[in-house]
């Protein structure tokens, strides 16, 4: 069943959804189990509301913007013993579709409506999707109010000009018209300590592989543990966005099985979350391996665990750890280990465990983007010769040498060896998408600075001095950096746009009268 019902999905989406909606036979989940999936839209296809969450989508922090290649599946599976059936078990899945990376708000969503729609089916989808249509729309930095079957969630979607490791309190508030409220602080995080948990020791070392966008695979015993896991490893890097491919649950069935598991070339940069004992031997190649048992929060601190040699993988029995056989560039922080040891001793919430390990990853991330922000912010030309193409190129050598004396160490205690760590990054995926959307940025700044530069010019004395010809082509140039303006929605003030446009009236109205009327009709491209 779909709903709505118009919805267009292709045969092949379908049977990607059917078969990620569902645990391997091998998993046993008993009773209610959530996770999620992530998986490839097929090309082509047109989406309506497209331009919409587009502009949205421009004031999220890097990390929360939509991937337009890619859908997420959310998942609420239910299989319970049922003697009246012929396989003895009612098995049914509930899957949400969404483009947006919420996890905790649609994890949250279907835990409300997944048990009631099991028992009342169709009809009772059509209730829920009558609530979702009342929803306002998806604007970061609001407090939204989301009501669902008699419930109204109130969350908080972040902004890319929040401080990144702040999340602003949302109060639970009584409703006058005695509606339950439920405030939920987060919409898109995991539960960060529960997922490290089980590699607890190798922390530092995983957001290593994380950032370089090394192939890592997380071998689970079931869809909610990888999957979680994955998003705890993909958002250790946060405030980064990770660049490459991750699956938080992948199957044998997926289209793309073949090509992430072929051994005639290298392992892509991905990370895959899987549970079928049968990748133990497929994946037997891949460089980095994460095994994890049934994730439970220790009532003891957990045990010192050595990483362990790939050869040593055979099957989805093997214990718990880490299988590899990367060396990390930098030192080990025994701080961060003694500090959420002593937590687990102390029985402090997970809530809080997950904080202070949020807090250091943020801070690693920070200590280790930071010279790379400053080197890059110096390759922007100087006022005085404002040009849209006068972006310095990023030179390797160079940024190395600003190392010495801005680097890390300003920011971090760390000690080890920083320098490869960067030279390994600038060759990863993480720092091409990084640069790329930096590189972006500073285009339009400079096409802002440009515009109003242009504006603080007399653009009717410089036509005067020229012919009738190049002063048709100002005129439709400046017409062209208008719509660009508006297009890509530059960072510049409406009245210098409103200037731009009179200057170009005033050009127009100086020129013979067969002119002004082609000008004054003609749009631009």
């Amino acid at each position: 069943v779909i709903y709505p019902p118009h919805s267009k999905l292709t045969d092949k989406e379908k049977t990607n959804i059917c078969y990620l909606s569902f645990p391997d036979s091998n998993s046993g989940c008993l009773g209610d189990t959530q996770f999620c999936f992530r998986f490839r839209r097929s090309p082509g296809r047109k989406v309506s509301f497209c331009c919409f969450l587009d502009q949205l989508d421009r004031e999220l922090p890097v990390y929360l913007k939509k991937d337009p290649a890619y859908y997420y599946g959310y998942v609420y599976f239910r299989q319970v013993r049922d003697k009246s059936l012929k396989r003895g078990y009612f098995q049914k899945s509930l899957v949400l579709i969404s483009k947006l990376p919420y996890v905790h708000l649609f994890r949250t969503m279907l835990k409300q409506i997944a048990p009631e729609y099991f028992e009342k089916s169709e009809a009772f989808l059509e209730a829920v999707c009558s609530d979702i249509d009342r929803w306002p729309p998806p604007t970061p930095g609001k407090i939204l109010h989301l009501p669902i079957m008699g419930i109204i969630m109130k969350l908080r979607i972040p902004t890319y000009r929040d401080k990144p490791g702040t999340t602003p309190i949302i109060q639970n508030m009584h409703q006058a018209d005695a509606q339950i409220s439920m405030a939920l602080p987060t919409v898109h995080e995991v539960d960060l300590f529960r997922c490290f948990c089980p590699v607890f020791f190798h922390i530092q070392m995983l957001w290593e592989l994380v950032l370089l966008g090394e192939p890592l695979v997380v071998m689970a015993p079931s869809p909610s543990e990888s999957s979680e896991t994955v998003l705890a490893l993909v958002s250790c890097i946060s405030p980064l966005k990770y660049c490459s491919d991750f699956r938080p649950y992948f199957t044998i069935h997926d289209s793309e099985f073949k090509e992430y598991t072929t051994r005639t070339q290298a392992p892509p940069s991905v990370i895959l979350g899987v549970t079928n004992p049968f990748f133990a031997k497929t994946l037997q190649h891949w460089p980095h391996i994460i095994r994890i048992g049934d994730i439970k929060l220790p009532g003891e601190v957990p045990k010192q665990v050595k990483v362990k040699k790939l050869k040593n993988l055979k099957t989805l029995d093997s214990k718990p750890g880490v299988y590899t056989s990367y060396k990390p560039y930098l030192n080990k922080d025994e701080e961060i280990v003694k500090q959420l040891q002593k937590g687990v001793q102390q029985k402090r919430p997970t809530e809080a465990q997950s904080v202070i390990l949020r807090r250091y990853f943020l801070e690693l991330t920070e200590s280790f983007i930071i010279p790379l922000e400053r080197y890059v912010a110096s390759l922007m030309p100087l006022q005085k010769c404002i040009s849209p193409w006068k972006l310095r190129q990023f030179s390797q050598d160079d940024f190395m040498k600003t190392l010495e004396k801005a680097g890390p160490q300003l920011t971090s205690g760390l000690k080890g060896d920083w320098i490869g760590l960067y030279r390994h990054f600038l060759k990863s995926p993480n720092f091409d998408g990084w640069f790329r959307s930096r590189q972006k940025e500073m285009t339009q700044k400079l096409e802002a600075l440009h515009l109003e530069a242009l504006c603080n010019e007399n653009l009717v004395f410089w036509s005067q001095k020229h012919t009738e010809v190049e002063t048709v082509d100002l005129v439709l140039k400046l017409k062209n950096k208008l719509l660009q303006a508006d297009r890509e929605q530059l960072p510049v003030k409406t009245e210098t746009l409103k200037k731009l446009q009179t200057h170009i009236n005033d050009i127009i109205l100086a020129l013979p009268d067969d002119l002004q009327d082609i000008l004054l009709k003609t749009g631009t491209t």
